[in-house]
């Protein structure tokens, strides 16, 4: 039988991997999928094409264990939810969002958190339950 338990080190870890996705696959610096693709357009390769597919599952993967495990409702609540923290952060200085590039950071940390979370959050709820 799999462990089930879920525990800080554990959402951490799926969060981690969530980040990597999201800027493996696009990121601002100019070194994701996305930059290497149009990088050459032209000189699309097999090795491209199997990065772009290998992401593509992953993405696949994470987008439905999120929604399957939140719902439209929880991805909605935890968007509202996260939203209201960037605005505190805002709110004292923290965060910056006038800055270049900000922005976009902002929002691929929120995407990455909602995957990271949602692929947590059964196996969360299951434990606060009590269920078995």
């Amino acid at each position: 039988m799999a462990d089930d338990r879920v525990g800080w080190l554990g959402m951490l870890l799926r969060v981690l991997a969530a980040l990597v996705l999201v800027f493996l696959t696009y990121n601002p610096t100019g070194h994701s999928y996305y930059h290497w693709v149009l990088m050459d357009p032209a000189g699309f390769s097999a090795l491209k094409a199997l990065a772009g597919a290998l992401l593509l599952a992953a993405w696949v993967f994470y987008l439905r264990a999120a929604i399957s495990s939140l719902g439209w409702l929880g991805v909605i609540l935890l968007l509202l939810i996260l939203g209201a923290l960037v605005w505190l952060l805002v709110e004292q200085k923290i965060l910056d969002p006038s800055q270049p590039g900000v922005p976009g950071w902002i929002a691929l940390v929120l995407l990455a958190l909602v995957l990271g979370i949602g692929m947590s959050w059964s196996l969360v709820q299951r434990r606060l339950t009590g269920q078995v």
